[in-house]
């Protein structure tokens, strides 16, 4: 088939022609039989050909495969196969056809320009090689020989859902260790696997690298795709809108001149001080600023930065969001299993915050954990109860007052050097004191917004009680509630507060159910809550 027939059939195959002019596509292809003669002299040419030659093309195989492994760019053909596949695919879907899946095109194997998916959310492609991972295969190595090591013998495909790479890749990388002997087979696996265990020599160079490091999850994730990930997905590119905060505030009851007063200063994605009287929400609201932006992010697993893994995804403090099922028979999305999609962090540390919580750690183990402005990158960082905790403001002043102003932060590895890192969230300072008590000027002016969460009005505390009345099983009474405010707030004159209504209501509902009680609103049994409630205050 000539050239111009076979690209007006792939052409019409993919829905591009344009009716007459392929019509006869098919019609001119000529019809041939098979000549069996000709193929028995093709063949005994072969065989008579000189050995030399064939040692010649042989010997030079596995140098050109290996050239077409790091090449990166698909011949014609593979590009033409490529859309066969995404066409059939389409067809057996029953969907329009679509445009073929972008590839890796950058150094970092993410999609060009950081592109984001149809849904608008950025993920990190697989890589196709280990250059593309920015990995050695020494350090690939390492990992598989110390999970042998400790979990006696497992299959390709397993061994390459622990490190989270593709199993051509670790495939051949076993085969590479088998011909070093440094495994075995132990036995056949399903889909053309083998079961691996380690020889002596194996066992001996795993253990040898577990007294150095004794980490063998996933493998890392370099420091450049970590940093093009942040830029893809920094809370910078995101603006919330006034019904983006009424949906992460849904669950609050905050009036007008709140949310004004939240909005712009969410916006900015810079820091900001909440600060007034305990007991009127600060930690709450802090909590749910994170919703007002996107929902999900991705983050790797693990980060390597020369030889060192760092762990970044925390289970505590990460909540790990699933990601949408594929809808065809071919996932044609590529998601490097080295990344968690997880829900777009809050963390809050309190009074046990020290300095060593603000750098990278390592256990004896060898294995380094992030620090809390690391994980927290792309989300909230909340310090609550701010000006409490165990490390003075002027220490915490001096270590932020650079990355808060520059959005960048420089950190220590255990082997002392110092390396770079996004400084991407949303700084929360909670506070119950004055912040011009707390901190100077200097570090004042880096703080753009402070926004005072005053006491609740009269309406605005009756608001609450019929907010968390039918949460707690109670049935709203309006003349309990004036009783409550008339005789336990005008005329002692206590302040309102916010938590008010949900502590005392959850003291009448205890003592309701302690005695066996109906639980009701009774003016007698405010009475006793706000004895047991108020008894020091």
């Amino acid at each position: 088939m000539s050239d111009a027939q076979r690209e007006g059939l792939l052409s019409r195959l993919f829905g591009s022609h344009d009716g007459q002019e392929d019509a006869a596509a098919w019609a001119n292809i000529p019809t041939t039989e098979p000549d069996h003669d000709d193929a028995e002299a093709q063949q005994a040419a072969i065989v008579d050909e000189p050995a030399e030659t064939v040692d010649t093309e042989a010997a030079d195989a596995p140098e050109a495969n290996r050239e077409n492994d790091d090449r990166g760019p698909q011949s014609g053909g593979d590009r033409d196969l490529d859309r066969l596949v995404e066409r059939i695919y389409e067809l057996s879907d029953g969907t329009e056809p679509r445009p073929p899946a972008i590839r890796p095109a950058n150094e970092f194997g993410v999609r060009e320009g950081s592109e984001p998916a149809a849904d608008g959310e950025w993920y990190p492609v697989e890589p196709a090689t280990f250059r593309a991972a920015h990995l050695s295969e020494s350090e690939v190595e390492a990992l598989l020989l110390k999970c042998l090591v400790a979990r006696g013998a497992m299959t390709g495909r397993n061994l390459a859902d622990q490190v989270k790479l593709p199993f051509q890749l670790v495939d051949g990388l076993l085969r590479e260790l088998k011909t070093q002997q440094l495994v075995v087979y132990r036995g056949a696996a399903a889909m053309n696997d083998y079961e691996y265990q380690l020889t002596d020599l194996g066992i001996e160079r795993g253990r040898r690298l577990i007294y150095h490091c004794t980490y063998f999850g996933s493998a890392p994730v370099s420091l450049a795709d970590y940093i093009a990930s942040v830029e893809a997905q920094s809370l910078v590119g995101q603006h919330p809108t006034e019904e983006d905060l009424h949906r992460a505030f849904s669950d609050l009851l905050l009036n007008k001149q709140m949310l004004e007063r939240l909005g712009p200063a969410i916006n900015s994605g810079r820091g900001l001080f909440l600060y007034g009287a305990p007991g009127n929400g600060k930690t709450s609201i802090a909590e749910r600023v994170t919703g007002a932006f996107g929902e999900a992010i991705w983050i790797p697993r693990a980060l390597g930065i020369d030889g060192e893994i760092i762990r970044i995804f925390d289970p505590t403090n990460h909540e790990e969001l699933p990601i949408a099922e594929n809808r065809g028979l071919i996932d044609d999305r590529r998601i490097d299993k080295r990344w968690v999609r997880i829900r777009r962090p809050t963390l809050v540390v309190g009074g046990e915050l020290t300095m060593d919580s603000l750098e990278v750690t390592t256990t004896t183990s060898g294995i380094s954990e992030a620090p809390v402005q690391l994980k927290s990158n792309c989300g909230t960082l909340v310090i609550d109860d701010f000006g409490r905790q165990r490390m003075t403001t002027d220490e915490l002043l001096n270590r932020w007052i650079v990355p808060l102003e520059k959005r960048y932060d420089f950190l220590n590895l255990p082997n002392g050097k110092k390396f770079q890192v996004p400084f991407d969230q949303l700084v929360i300072f909670s506070t119950n004191l004055q912040p011009k008590d707390l901190v100077d000027d200097a570090f004042l002016r880096r703080i753009p917004y402070k926004i005072d969460v005053v006491d609740p009005t009269t309406e605005e505390f009756i608001d609450l009680f019929k907010l968390m009345c039918p949460k707690l099983g109670f049935e709203y009474d309006q003349e309990v509630i004036d009783y409550l405010i008339r005789t336990h707030y005008e005329e002692t004159g206590r302040p309102m507060r916010c938590c008010h209504p949900r502590d005392l209501l959850m003291q009448v509902r205890n003592y309701c159910l302690y005695r066996k009680l109906p639980i009701t609103l009774t003016p007698e049994y405010f009475d006793f809550a706000v004895d047991n409630y108020f008894a020091v205050m």
